[in-house]
Formats: C-alpha cells, sequence, structure tokens
C-alpha cells in the first residue's frame, strides 16, 4: 500500500535573433533578483557567497564561459556540483538555485553556458562526445581553481543539462550523483515514438537552436537530412547520445542517479524515463508530477521554492555530504496524479505504482455520432470477428493538445487537454467506451492497447487517445501514442502491440473511459493521407484490446 507525504555580451547574432536574446536575458536576470531578494526558510542557516564570471578553456580549446557560485563560510574542500545549461539558455538559468546550494549547504557550484549556445563557444553538437568531454573539463577546472572536493562531485541540469549529466556520468566516474530534471534517456524513444516524427518539439528545438544557438556538424546534419524527410542520421547518431545504452556503465560506476519529470512532457516522454529507472542498479529516486517540458522545475532553477529542487538538495546532501536526511530510506518513487488535488504517494519500485489491471476487449465501434455511449463497447469478454474502416488523412476532435502548453495547463490551471466525444467525426475514427465507474477509479502506469489495422498504403499512422469522458460526453486526455506503419504491404493486417504515455490520474465518479484511434494529430508527422483508408479489426487469434493500469 503506498505512503502518502505532504510533503560579457553575446556574439554577433541577426538583428531579431539579437533582440530575443536581450530580452530572455533581461527576464532570467529579472527572474534571478527576486529570487536573491527571497527570504530563505527559516530554518536555514544562511551564509553569503560570491559569483564569478569565467572562461573556461574545454578539451579542444572551445571557451565556455560559466558562473562559478562559492560560499564564504568556511574553508574547502566543498563539495562541488556542475550545471550544464538546458537547451538554448545560459549559466544564469541555474544562478537562483546555484545560490541556495551554495549558502545554505556550501556547495561549490559551477554553472557554465553548453557548448555553442550564448556566450560560450564552439557549435551545438546535440549531447556529443564534445559535450561530455567539456563536461569533465569544467570538472577538472574546478578542481584546480576552486576548493572542490575531488571525491565529492555531482552534476545536475535541466533538459539539455540533464542528460548531459547523465551521459557524462557514465564516462566520467569522478561523478558520484546526478540530478536530471526533464531530461532524456533515450534520443530515438523521444523524438522518434512509435516510428513516428514528433513535429512540433523537432520545430520548436530547431527554432531555439539557430536563433540561440550556433549549430554545429551534427546539428546541421540532422536539419538539413530532416527537412529532406530522412530521420536515419538521426537515428545512428541517437544511441551514442542516450543514457539508455549506457546504464551498464553508470550502473559499474555506482553513480546516485535522480530523475524528475512531468507526465505531459511533450519532448521526452514519460515511459521511457520509467524504463531506464528501472534499469538501474545503484541508488536511484524517480520523481513524476503534473507539468509539461522543464516546467515542473522551472522556478527552482531561480531560487523560488520547489519540491524538486528540495528533494534534489536532499539528494545531493545523502550521496555528496553523507547526511542522514531519511533519503536512503523512503521509497524512491514519488508520484502526484496529473490531476486534481491528489498528494504524493511513495512507492517501492515504478511496477508498484501499478496495483491491478483491468483488460477491456473492444467490440466492433459504430458510426452514429449521436449515440456515443453506445460506441463500440468495452468488455470483458473478446470481441472478434469485426472490422471497421475509416478514411484518413483529416483530423479528428481527438489530438494531443501542443507541447509545452497543453501540459503547463494541466499543471498549473488543472486544465486538460480535452475533446467532446460526440463529436469525433466516425467516418475518420474508430470509438469505444467503458461502462460508467461509479465510484471513479485511479489509473495508474502505463496502458497498453492491441489492435489489428490493414493499411491501403505502404506507411500510414494511427494515433490512440485514453480519455476519461463525463456523463456530457466531454473529456479529459489521460494518454495517448503515435504509431506509424512503414514499409507495410497494403491490404495485409498489421497486428500493433503498443504502449500508451504512463499517467497517474484521478477519474472521478460516474465517468467513463474512451479510446479513440484515428489518423492524424497536429503534434506528429502522419504518413496517413487523403483519400486512404485504414481498417481496425479483432482477429480470433489477437483480440483487439486495452490493458488500463489501477493504482
Amino acid at each position: 500500500m503506498p505512503s502518502v507525504s505532504t510533503s560579457p555580451p553575446p556574439r554577433e547574432r541577426a538583428p531579431f535573433g539579437t533582440r530575443l536574446h536581450a530580452l530572455s536575458a533581461t527576464a532570467v536576470a529579472a527572474a534571478v533578483a527576486v529570487a536573491a531578494l527571497s527570504p530563505a526558510p527559516a530554518s536555514a542557516v544562511t551564509v553569503s557567497s560570491t559569483i564569478s564570471y569565467e572562461t573556461i578553456v574545454s578539451h579542444d580549446g572551445t571557451e565556455l564561459k560559466a558562473k562559478v557560485i562559492t560560499p564564504t563560510d568556511a574553508e574547502g574542500p566543498r563539495p562541488l556540483l556542475v550545471m550544464p545549461s538546458a537547451w538554448a539558455t545560459p549559466h544564469i538559468l541555474y544562478v537562483g538555485a546555484a545560490k541556495k546550494l551554495a549558502e545554505e549547504s556550501g556547495y561549490q557550484v559551477v554553472a557554465y553556458t553548453s557548448r555553442g549556445f550564448w556566450d560560450s563557444g564552439g557549435g551545438v553538437e546535440v549531447a556529443g562526445p564534445e559535450d561530455r568531454a567539456d563536461a569533465s573539463a569544467v570538472i577538472d577546472w574546478a578542481l584546480e581553481n576552486t576548493e572542490a572536493d575531488a571525491d565529492r562531485i555531482g552534476m545536475a541540469g535541466i533538459s539539455y543539462g540533464g542528460g548531459i549529466s547523465l551521459l557524462t556520468a557514465a564516462e566520467d566516474d569522478r561523478v558520484r550523483a546526478v540530478g536530471s530534471m526533464s531530461g532524456w534517456a533515450d534520443l530515438e524513444a523521444s523524438l522518434y515514438p512509435g516510428r513516428t516524427i514528433d513535429v512540433q518539439s523537432a520545430e520548436l528545438l530547431l527554432l531555439a537552436g539557430n536563433l540561440l544557438g550556433t549549430p554545429g556538424d551534427s546539428l546541421r546534419e540532422m536539419e538539413r537530412e530532416y527537412r529532406r524527410g530522412n530521420v536515419d542520421p538521426i537515428l545512428e547518431m541517437a544511441p551514442d547520445r542516450s543514457a539508455a545504452t549506457k546504464v551498464d556503465q553508470i550502473n559499474a560506476n555506482g553513480t546516485a542517479v535522480m530523475m524528475a519529470h512531468g507526465w505531459n512532457d511533450g519532448m521526452f516522454p514519460v515511459g521511457h524515463i520509467a524504463d531506464f529507472y528501472e534499469e538501474l542498479s545503484g541508488p536511484k529516486r524517480l520523481m513524476l508530477t503534473p507539468g509539461d517540458h522543464a516546467t515542473p522545475e522551472a522556478f527552482g532553477a531561480v531560487g523560488l521554492p520547489n519540491e524538486v529542487w528540495e528533494d534534489l538538495g536532499r539528494w545531493f546532501d545523502h550521496h555528496l555530504k553523507g547526511e542522514d536526511n531519511g533519503v536512503g530510506a523512503e521509497d524512491p518513487v514519488r508520484v502526484r496524479p496529473n490531476n486534481g488535488n491528489g498528494g504524493w504517494t511513495s512507492h517501492a519500485d515504478w511496477p508498484s505504482v501499478t496495483a491491478s489491471t483491468d483488460e477491456y476487449h473492444l467490440d466492433e465501434p459504430r458510426s452514429t455520432w449521436g449515440r456515443w455511449q453506445s460506441d463500440g463497447a468495452m468488455g470483458d469478454e473478446p470481441a472478434t470477428g469485426w472490422d471497421y474502416g475509416f478514411r484518413t488523412g483529416i483530423g479528428t476532435t481527438a489530438h494531443s493538445g501542443t507541447v509545452i502548453l497543453s501540459g503547463a495547463l494541466q499543471q498549473f490551471f488543472d486544465v486538460p487537454t480535452g475533446v467532446l466525444l460526440p463529436t469525433v467525426d466516425r467516418y475518420r475514427a474508430a470509438v469505444w467506451t467503458s461502462p460508467a465507474h461509479p465510484e471513479g477509479v485511479r489509473v495508474a502506469g502505463t496502458p497498453e492497447v492491441t489492435f489489428t489495422v490493414t493499411p491501403t498504403a505502404a506507411d500510414q499512422s494511427v494515433f490512440v487517445y485514453l480519455y476519461a469522458i463525463n456523463e456530457r460526453g466531454t473529456g479529459s486526455l489521460l494518454s495517448h501514442a503515435p504509431y506509424t506503419l512503414r514499409d507495410a504491404t497494403p491490404g495485409a493486417p498489421v497486428t500493433v502491440e503498443t504502449e500508451l504515455s504512463s499517467v497517474v490520474w484521478d477519474v472521478p465518479a460516474g465517468h467513463r473511459l474512451a479510446v479513440v484511434v484515428d489518423s492524424k494529430d497536429p503534434r506528429y508527422v502522419s504518413e496517413s493521407r487523403i483519400g486512404n483508408r485504414v481498417t481496425v479489426s479483432s482477429p480470433e487469434e489477437a483480440p483487439t484490446r486495452v490493458t488500463i493500469p489501477l493504482g
């Protein structure tokens, strides 16, 4: 049973990029100033710190710019924290949090701008070997130029910084503890989920990389081929840039790894983070909370109160300072439901988040829009021998939302990505609804779906959505997944078994679950074309079904 706790000037750029640069820097600086003026917690023993702006020459002569935050209360050696910046952000991103860590806990902190961005030299290499060598070079510099302790080194970062931290820990055994917030573990699973291009994330990353950075050879090649519709270079580069392929090295180093992630992260889906977490054998901790990419921990980065950063501080205090603060005795997996006001629950591991499962077998859908509660049934017994075709290439009112925006609305205002189920075009989608849950239910874990599709083209995309629907047919998106058939044989059935995004969601009393399958979603590149069709069927050897994890 889970336990509950309450718990220097930039390089020359195009005029627009320069103006955006200056505006962003002003905004971040203002946030840091607010954080610096905020009173420290009453229980904290606060001292002062110094902040210096340094140039660190990396392994290949590239100049990396850094903010070095040093506590003034005691002599060293001090535990060292190295923080690579997030994608398209400067080192100033972390100054608020770094000041708190230095002044309240005595850390020597070096926050640096990742190569290719803002005031650092070099080109953006997408967490390639150069970036990991940069992190090790920053550690070398800190050991030579500050009173940092070579035996107590940690790394932390948001997004790009979190990914680089994990990758560096696999290659540099001096890193004893890591905090990865809104990072990635598997780059292919993140940017090419279900063999489908996440176009919103790709375009946002490329826009920011080109406006606020200097693309290196790797990024230029990735973008050039992506514009041609060729993702092979990205897939070829992905393993070297994925901590999931280096988990044995992290385990061998005994690195203590903490990861924090938002349920609605539109760039790096949460499911692959949970999978990676389970592969770690050393000390580990996982926090999953409402939010989109980088939104759960953004305010904490500038020094404002934040649960993720508070837990991260305790993590480093335990593993770098040896404090007996309870972290080692607590259940390491902490989750908070994506909706409502539910508190944190703690679990021994990721599978323990799911207490049981419901398996629904999907019967033949109906094409009538008005009687939405009589759509294809979700029942206890297999329903086979049926098939249902729909047109492709035009979207329906079912969709997965907008990257960053949708998750932030859910996090801060409890406004979900919604649907009015009766308006979903039954000629362009298949729809199923479950019986009502009179007492409500908690969906907790990773939903799975099995269905058979018959394409009319070699490449076709389908999108699966799981909703909670009220008595008026208004629904909230719990989870979804894209899936693209590639090089399929037109007219030949293909059985698809796929996982939807992991989630913890409290379905209110009287609500139903609904499953929608259609062929287009604005977040992704769909290979389904107007004029084609796709047929969903339920053969006897592979009945169409959905497995719902329950908490």
